[in-house]
């Protein structure tokens, strides 16, 4: 069934539906090491410097009080708020510890906060750590940066929202996973409709200029007819974009996940035709589909630079500013300067031991080998346009791209008969059906993928 750019054909769903990496950054996670310290990091902060790129930061606030079962995010599950307040004091050790680093003269042209709860924060704490951040870094003063924070509707309310407009954020990105009264008992996360749509009412009063939606599909208890008519009501409140995840069962990875009833999960087929419906009725509502779980208006900022090319993926996912290095602050928040990735420690003991010591809490990360380099490049011209041109990828790496990619293209030949693909003489066009499996084409490309365990969700 033929919806705009996506032609979704079960079959080849099924037979392509591994796991696989999501790429928000190549070489994925999994590469990572320990051997990457603090020197290394310098480095790559020396080079990013004499760039003169702007920066986007990144601030993990890991706390919630609620765990909710489906979650594998790195969080901390505690009813004690003053907690936070300790945590905000190290977040500014880390943050004071940054800037002296960068150029203060380099522009901050995203913020995005993410956790575990960013909204488990009370507004004064909001307050002082936006007054941190000015501090240490420059930040834009005309509501033309990205700024952009995670909410979940049952930890705020009308002030709220209002006060992180006052903040600088522009974009909201609310956390909804299903209406469903059944479904909501079943993964702990007890989520009025009611109380969505306030914060939903609260944003646009505020004139945010991005509303976003998430949304997980193969939840226990979910149907393909109860997740629809989620999909109707949240329609109706129109957000700018929806994320509509398949939720990952991977208990052994995850322990909240081992409170769910694997009985009570909606069969493969039942994912499936969640899948197809969805994409249905959000193409026949207008929205575009921007890659893996992601639709959005065709006047969004994300179909606009799909459509111009300038669309890019990171840890935050789809992102408008490919030209940004990347500071990533608190525990177990990723970041990427010049050519390397390095993650923060995991637990606030070692987060707390490291920046009492004035030291960056560095756990791991990895260099960027040139190889490296060049299939990111490949693989996000892929994730991002469902194309690759050999010409530019050839003439930026200097390279000859049917000598160096011929295994490669020979494994592209079988999805080229399947239909996901065509190779022609100037590069890669990925047709409708190959759209919703375009993970399973980057994977080609991934040199790493034979050589490491696939700790991994499906692709589908």
């Amino acid at each position: 069934m033929r919806h705009n750019s996506l032609l979704f054909n079960a079959e080849l769903i099924q037979r392509y539906d591994v796991a696989g990496p999501r790429y928000t950054s190549y070489p994925t996670a999994v590469q990572f090491n320990e051997q990457f310290n603090g020197s290394d990091y310098h480095q790559c902060v020396v080079k990013s410097n004499a760039s003169g790129k702007p920066l986007s930061l990144y601030f993990h606030i890991p706390f919630c009080d609620t765990v909710c079962f489906y979650c594998a995010c790195n969080k901390v599950v505690t009813k004690d708020y003053t907690r936070s307040k300790k945590y905000l004091h190290y977040l500014d050790k880390e943050m004071h510890l940054q800037s002296k680093l960068f150029d203060s003269q380099r522009k901050v042209e995203q913020l995005h906060w993410g956790g575990g709860t960013p909204t488990f924060l009370n507004i004064s704490e909001m307050q002082a750590l936006m007054a941190s951040t000015h501090k240490y870094f420059t930040l834009l003063d005309d509501d033309k940066g990205e700024y952009s924070i995670e909410i979940d509707p049952r930890s705020v309310t009308g002030e709220t929202i209002t006060a992180l407009r006052q903040l600088g954020f522009n974009r909201m990105s609310l956390g909804v996973q299903d209406f469903d009264p059944l479904v909501q008992r079943a993964v702990n996360r007890i989520q009025p409709k009611s109380q969505t749509l306030e914060v939903i009412a609260s944003a646009r009063e505020n004139n945010v200029k991005s509303l976003s939606i998430d949304l997980i599909y193969g939840l226990p208890l979910q149907t393909c007819k109860g997740f629809m008519q989620t999909l109707t009501e949240v329609i109706e409140a129109n957000p700018d974009r929806l994320s509509i995840f398949n939720y990952a069962h991977l208990p052994k990875m995850f322990k909240p996940q081992r409170r769910i009833n694997e009985k009570e999960l909606p069969s493969a087929t039942e994912k499936l035709q969640i899948l197809q419906k969805t994409i249905e009725y959000l193409t026949d509502a207008g929205y575009v589909y921007i890659g893996m779980d992601h639709f959005a208006k065709p006047d969004d900022e994300l179909a606009i630079a799909q459509e111009n090319g300038s669309l890019y993926r990171n840890f935050q996912g789809y992102s408008t500013h490919a030209e940004c290095d990347l500071v990533a602050m608190g525990i177990t928040s990723i970041a990427q300067v010049a050519n390397s990735y390095s993650q923060n420690v995991k637990d606030l003991e070692s987060y707390y031991a490291c920046l009492d010591k004035g030291e960056l809490p560095l756990f791991r990360g990895i260099l960027l080998e040139h190889d490296d380099v060049l299939r990111r490049a490949v693989i996000t011209q892929l994730i991002c346009h469902f194309k690759l041109s050999f010409v530019s990828i050839a003439k930026t790496f200097d390279i000859d791209f049917y000598n160096y990619f011929s295994s490669e293209l020979k494994k592209l030949m079988l999805m080229q008969k399947d239909g996901l693909l065509q190779i022609t003489e100037e590069g890669i066009r990925v047709h409708p059906p190959g759209r919703l499996l375009i993970r399973n084409i980057c994977m080609v490309f991934d040199k790493y993928l034979n050589n490491t365990e696939r700790r991994f969700s499906k692709v589908i």
